[in-house]
């Protein structure tokens, strides 16, 4: 009764926000899983907000399909020969949704606001020499020039800025905060516009009729963006059947990040298109090394060797992947042979490891959520196959916000977690690598591996690069800091009268360029 009950609310709100009408002909409806948690570009974020924001506001960069940076709002990018210097020529007759010109003025500003700590940008620790680079200032000669120097070079300053977590580093107008610098609204560049937010119900992006689209195809988040429809509703539904059976009722257009175990009867559906791409994500299962029982190698390593991770990995998509126990993206080219080697289990060597560590069953308790089905079935599948070394594992499901509170604070043993697409090989390693002291979400923290780390996003050299990431993936293997599972698939269904979905390795929806016909 309770799952009727949710499906059936689901079903009438879903109905009563979006149903199909004449007046509404030009109105595409997607299902999101959970509500926004804000609309200021990479602050308060997660992916369904990146994935809602990026479609209102835009970057000076973006990546393309292939994983390389193209210019966004930017016409042109020149580096100097010393890599600290980067001039930026902005396009012509750019508007924000307010109707004002883009200017140099609107970048400088815009950046200024991320660079004040009290905004609270994610990306802050990137620029301001904690991470990829330092920012030393920015300079606007005239109204479409903008200047940034670093102190220093570094190779990943242009992925940096287009990073999707970043917000891709999107150009705001000033009237996006009110007087006392408080966050209102985005006012971007995009194609869609703000809407009404209905807090735990829609979000509506309005076509902006003004928009300003780059005369290549779509490419990625960059090249032509042209919205073919007049609104874009996403409609919260969080639980899966009901958002599936909202999908075949015809109360939603497009479900994304559908599960796998749905691909059989949605493919058997005449009136259902689908979609199946290859991410570069990564799905994880985290492990705190500062803990006082997990810092022992010994319990990682058993850890480690006591899941059958092809199995798992099989059995969590449906067939949809396979394992991968590298950092960097099977479809990369950076993925080379040696990330190919993994863990193979071996019971009788994990149950070595924990007598030689001293263990003596204490439990080991594992974060997960309900949210996206995929987390909480590894969580389930590892929990069962340790038992079988004899590590005990006690699972604690949070709220998917709840979890990532505690994700970014450190503060758990253990974790089933995704990440997100990161597009170069070195922003792979970094999104789980640093400092703990300053960075507490981050899991890795060994003083070579970092020096490493920081040695790949400066050399410009193709080999060295590959040289390196080869070494990092044989150092992670040894020192455990966290299992990596596999890149997953981003399967979404729609409604055979919608035209033009297509997803891409980033994972993130994009809307623009699809039709109801």
């Amino acid at each position: 009764m309770r799952a009727g009950r949710i499906i059936g609310a689901a079903l009438v709100a879903a109905a009563a926000l979006g149903a199909a009408a004449p007046a509404e002909a030009q109105t595409l409806r997607v299902r999101l899983n959970a509500d926004i948690r804000s609309t200021d570009p990479g602050v308060n974020r997660d992916a369904n907000t990146d994935a809602v924001v990026l479609h209102m506001v835009e970057g000076l960069v973006a990546f393309r399909e292939d994983a390389s940076v193209g210019p966004l709002l930017a016409e042109s990018m020149v580096v100097s020969e010393d890599g600290r210097t980067y001039t930026f020529r902005l396009r012509e007759n750019v508007r924000f949704h307010n109707g004002a010109l883009l200017t140099s003025q609107d970048v400088a500003w815009t950046w200024r606001r991320y660079m004040t700590p009290e905004t609270r940008w994610r990306c802050l620790t990137e620029f301001d020499g904690r991470g990829a680079a330092k920012l030393a200032g920015i300079e606007t000669p005239d109204a479409r020039t903008v200047v940034f120097r670093f102190e220093s070079p570094s190779a990943l300053i242009p992925a940096t800025m287009a990073r999707p977590d970043c917000g891709g580093s999107a150009i705001l107008h000033r009237d996006s905060v009110g007087p006392d610098g408080a966050w209102i609204a985005p006012i971007g560049t995009g194609p869609f516009r703000m809407g009404e937010w209905r807090r735990g119900q829609s979000v509506e992006l309005i076509r902006f009729d003004a928009y300003a689209a780059r005369s290549e195809p779509r490419d990625g988040f960059t090249g032509g963006k042209r919205a073919e429809v007049e609104r874009v509703r996403f409609l919260v539904i969080p639980d899966q059947a009901a958002g599936k059976a909202a999908l075949l009722s015809g109360a939603i257009d497009v479900l994304t990040d559908i599960a796998s175990s749905d691909l059989a009867e949605l493919r058997a559906r005449a009136e259902i298109r689908l979609d199946v791409a290859a991410t570069m994500g990564l799905n994880t299962l985290l492990i705190q090394t500062k803990d006082p029982l997990l810092g022992d190698v010994r319990i990682r390593r058993a850890l480690a060797l006591a899941l059958d991770l092809p199995a798992l990995v099989q059995a969590v998509s449906e067939g949809t992947a396979r394992y991968n126990a590298s950092a960097i993206p099977v479809s990369s080219a950076f993925h080379t042979a040696p990330h190919a080697q993994g863990y193979t289990r071996d019971l009788a060597a994990a149950r070595r490891l924990l007598a030689e560590a001293g263990y003596r069953g204490q439990t080991i308790r594992m974060l997960a959520n309900r949210r996206y089905a995929s987390m909480f079935d590894a969580a389930v599948l590892a929990q069962a196959m340790a038992q079988e070394a004899g590590i005990r594992i006690e699972l604690e499901v949070l709220d998917w916000a709840t979890q990532l509170d505690r994700y970014t604070r450190g503060d758990y043993q253990m974790m089933s977690f995704g990440y997100s697409a990161r597009l170069d090989p070195s922003l792979s390693y970094e999104m789980f690598s640093g400092p703990k002291a300053t960075q507490p979400r981050k899991v890795w923290d060994d003083a070579e591996a970092l020096a490493l780390l920081r040695e790949s996003m400066v050399t410009t050299d193709t080999a060295r690069r590959r040289a390196i990431f080869e070494t990092l993936h044989r150092k992670m293997l040894e020192e455990v800091p966290l299992i990596n599972l596999y890149n997953g698939a981003e399967i979404a269904a729609m409604r055979a009268n919608v035209s033009g979905y297509r997803g891409w390795p980033a994972g993130h929806p994009r809307l623009w360029g699809v039709r109801v016909d």
